[in-house]
């Protein structure tokens, strides 16, 4: 007869940002093993063989512990990745989040940009009114939004923005209503008709800025990313 005690601590460890890796570490069986046996009677062939793949078995599972263990150790901390907005500075109160970090030239005032982006109006909770993703050429392939930088024919907040991105860089920024949309002439315009007219008859209705809705009504959020800039010659 072979008797087997094991005695092991589970301790709960938590990786919050690392789902996959939580689940694993609740389940994983602890590394610590501590074996005792006892052999009353001579150990059977049966039994040795049965003893040989326990502590295989043993072993495996302590060698998978380790791994996962390891790979923990080695997983990016939260703290390494910004997640928070920042304020743009002299931008008016646009708040950005760089979503992807560009790695080619920044432009300047005079440089002609060319971006992707979405555009949503927050009073609509969060309404996709325009995409240039949705503008296709005769080939299918979506049509980037171009533009002069400092021109001040584009509204202030995404002119803000591109200011300090890089190309292929992708980010997040809120406009308050004061660097949107301040008339119906300043692009980017959607050119849909429908959606221009619910995006100016919300940010402009008369009745809602009688009642001091103003600072909410025109409140945007785009998604921008910097495709492509070249100098004036």
């Amino acid at each position: 007869m072979l008797v087997i005690h094991c005695y092991a601590s589970a301790p709960y460890l938590r990786a919050p940002h690392h789902p996959t890796l939580h689940y694993l570490l609740r389940k994983t069986p602890p590394a610590s093993l501590i074996i005792s046996a006892t052999c009353p009677h001579p150990i059977s062939p049966t039994t040795a063989s049965t003893r040989r793949t326990l502590v295989v078995s043993i072993a495996v599972t302590t060698s998978f512990s380790t791994l996962i263990l390891s790979l923990y150790a080695s997983a990016p901390s939260k703290s390494a990745i910004n997640t928070d907005f920042f304020d743009l500075p002299n931008s008016g109160g646009v708040k950005a989040l760089d979503l992807r970090a560009g790695t080619g030239a920044t432009p300047v005032d005079g440089d002609q940009v060319a971006i992707h982006y979405y555009g949503r109006l927050a009073a609509k909770q969060g309404w996709r009114f325009d995409s240039t993703y949705d503008h296709k050429d005769s080939t299918g392939e979506p049509i980037p939004f171009v533009f002069t930088l400092g021109s001040g024919k584009v509204i202030s907040g995404i002119e803000a923005a591109v200011r300090s991105m890089e190309v292929g860089g992708t980010r997040r920024v809120i406009i308050p209503p004061s660097q949107g949309y301040q008339n119906t002439s300043q692009e980017p315009i959607p050119p849909n008709f429908f959606d221009r007219q619910r995006l100016f008859t919300t940010i402009f209705n008369p009745t809602r800025l009688a009642n001091g809705e103003g600072s909410t009504l025109g409140t945007l959020i785009f998604d921008i990313e910097l495709i492509s800039l070249r100098h004036p010659e």
